[in-house]
């Protein structure tokens, strides 16, 4: 009988064997305010993570696996952020979620994490989100309370000690203005007025106009709408002369466009992303810093925001607990839990089992609005 030549065989044997069988990719969820009243974090955060997880594929994945994105818009509603959670969850079975984007929504989710085994990584800043922690939630942005009060030892080096606060009726702006009002009195500051407005609002004239009357010296805002903008535009067609603060929920140039020459003055605590290209050379943050600001600006021709670099954040904890705990939930929670001197977009993370923000208030510079860019704000 003749025999077969090699590639016949080889062949013939291909022919036979059991077809390759595929990876099976890491499904990773993310809950994102992609439109809505929050769509300047959401919308960065879903670019960042579109952008990070096509390199950590191309670089071979989670543990050796593929990751399949499964983002979520909210449309920044902690009612539909809890529905589609329990899709991911229940449905989609995602090894974590991502998200959300506001801190209303991730208070409304963190219980559902915490019964199901979730790690959930929010992009979220209010301290609340993890002050109880909870054993399967952590944040990545910097906390409300250090951002408290560099605004007001600003303030008091200012020699200012009347100040007035507005808030959104959101969970970041109830966090911080339960946090403001609590931190004043120690700061030797008086509040003259705090005032709640509506997330969606489009004019803040009857809120500015009794700040106005207040004697405030110094405003100080509270909130990551767009209203951020509108408020120092009105604050500007009144008249009225006093400096303005902003919440770190400041950190997207996209609201200093939006308020136009009103934005110039304007003073809040950020990540050192906004100014990467000021830094020294021997800042621990800065290559990192660079790299992710010119990866995104080249893909989407914009700039980078503190809220994309969250995003970014989330997902490099994520890889840390991996690499420590290779594909089981458990043992990565307990990696991240333990993750020490980790430099991020938002500061150096240092978690515990009893912090799981893993950050401190060496993780802000004060910025502030010049010529309409973010620059630091001048000792």
């Amino acid at each position: 009988m003749r025999s077969l030549s090699p590639l016949p065989l080889l062949l013939a044997l291909l022919a036979g064997a059991a077809p390759a069988r595929a990876v099976e990719p890491v499904k990773l969820g993310a809950l994102l305010s992609v439109t809505g009243p929050a769509a300047f974090l959401g919308g960065p955060e879903q670019k960042t993570l579109e952008l990070a997880v096509d390199d950590l594929n191309a670089r071979g994945g989670l543990a050796g696996r593929p990751v399949q994105l499964l983002v979520k818009d909210t449309g920044g509603s902690p009612e539909k952020a809890v529905s589609l959670a329990k899709q991911l969850i229940e449905e989609d079975q995602v090894f974590a979620i991502i998200g959300p984007s506001t801190s209303g929504e991730a208070m409304a989710v963190k219980a559902l994490a915490e019964r199901s085994g979730t790690l959930l990584l929010s992009c979220a800043a209010a301290e609340v989100i993890v002050k109880p922690v909870a054993r399967w939630v952590f944040k990545t942005p910097q906390n409300d309370g250090d951002a408290a009060a560099m605004i007001f030892e600003h303030l008091k080096g200012q020699g200012i000690t009347r100040v007035a606060l507005l808030s959104s009726n959101t969970g970041f702006g109830k966090a911080g203005k339960d946090q403001l009002e609590k931190a004043a009195p120690a700061h030797g500051l008086q509040v003259v007025l705090s005032e709640t407005y509506d997330k969606a609002a489009t004019d803040l004239t009857a809120e500015v106009t009794k700040v106005k009357a207040s004697g405030a010296q110094a405003l100080v805002n509270w909130s990551i709408e767009p209203a951020q903008a509108i408020v120092v535009k009105n604050v500007r067609q009144l008249g009225l002369g006093i400096p303005v603060y902003q919440s770190h929920g400041f950190g997207n140039i996209q609201y200093v466009k939006a308020a136009g020459p009103a934005a110039e003055g304007v003073i809040f605590p950020a990540g050192r992303l906004l100014v990467a290209e000021s830094l020294p050379a021997a800042n621990p943050q800065r290559a990192l810093l660079l790299a992710y600001k010119h990866a995104y600006e080249a893909r989407y021709h914009e700039e980078a925001s503190t809220f994309g670099g969250h995003a970014y954040d989330a997902l490099l904890i994520l890889q840390q607990g991996v690499k420590v705990g290779g594909l089981d939930r458990a043992r990565v929670r307990a990696a991240i839990e333990a993750t020490r001197g980790l430099v991020g977009t938002a500061g150096i993370f240092n978690f515990s089992p009893t912090d799981h923000g893993g950050l401190d208030a060496s993780a802000f510079l004060l910025l502030t609005v010049k010529d309409g860019k973010f620059v630091p704000l001048a000792k």
